[in-house]
This record gives C-alpha cells, structure tokens and sequence, in this order.
C-alpha cells in the first residue's frame, strides 16, 4: 500500500477502487456503489458533463463513457453520437450520468426531455435506459428511482 499525501491521492484511490467493484458482476445489485463512482468523477467540475455507464445484457460494466463537456450551465448531448457509441461498444443497457456545477442535482426540464429523446433514439436499437443520475454537489438525483424513466 501507498501513503496518500494529498486529497487528489484520495480521490483517485477511491476511484480505482470504486472502478474495480464496477468491473466484477452486475452493477444494479449495488446503485449506490454507482452513484458513488459517478459522484467522485464528476463532483467539483466547474462544468457540465454528461456520460453513459454501458452495460452488458446481465447488467455488468462494459464502459464508462465521458461524451460530451459543456459549459458552467449545459452541456450539447447529440443523440446521433449516443447511438453510435452504445453500438460500438455492443451494450445492451446504459445509464446516463451528468453533473450540476451548482451544487442542485434537482433535474430540470431539458434533461427530462433529453432523457426521453435519448430514450427512444435507443429503443430503435434495442439498447435499453435503465436510469439517469444527475450530480450536483455530494447529493444525487435518480430518475428510475423517481418513476420517470
């Protein structure tokens, strides 16, 4: 083991082990350990990311995907782009992830309606949306677990 000298240590330490659970079976039999991995990568950010966490047809981690960076307030998510990438990599589920850098994880009107667009660009290919976490701050948001995926 290694002594950690700094926070940023800490953190990336976390992530690795964090990663690591990731990697070893199916991720829905523990969200929290997700919503903690997203946490750590994208908390702090003075601007928006959005991402996808692709799955395998048993739930398991194929990738995380960071796909697009915004600004302090948004962030420009291409459907098309999403597409693409769930093909590439052979996922048969995902979860969308994106961060607040306001600190309110609270999801506003546009994510709902990216989550639905994304939704459907994705049923045309049989890839299926298993949830949408936004992160703002240490708090989190889950669209599955308020009914609106």
């Amino acid at each position: 083991m290694y002594q950690l000298k700094t926070e940023d240590d800490v953190v990336r330490a976390a992530l690795n082990i964090l990663e690591q659970r990731l990697e070893y079976g199916p991720i829905m039999g523990n969200p929290e350990t997700v919503r903690t991995y997203l946490k750590l990568e994208v908390m702090g950010l003075e601007h928006e990311v959005f991402g996808c966490l692709w799955l395998n047809n048993r739930h398991g981690v194929i990738r995380l995907n960071p796909l697009f960076r915004g600004t302090i307030d948004a962030a420009a998510v291409y459907p098309r782009e999403v597409v693409k990438e769930a093909l590439q990599v052979n996922a048969a589920g995902v979860i969308f992830y994106h961060n607040h850098p306001s600190g309110d994880p609270e999801p506003s009107s546009a994510d709902r309606a990216l989550t639905e667009r994304l939704k459907t660009a994705l049923a045309t290919v049989d890839i299926r949306v298993l949830d949408h976490i936004v992160i703002g701050g240490n708090k989190s948001v889950s669209f599955a677990e308020r009914g609106l995926i």
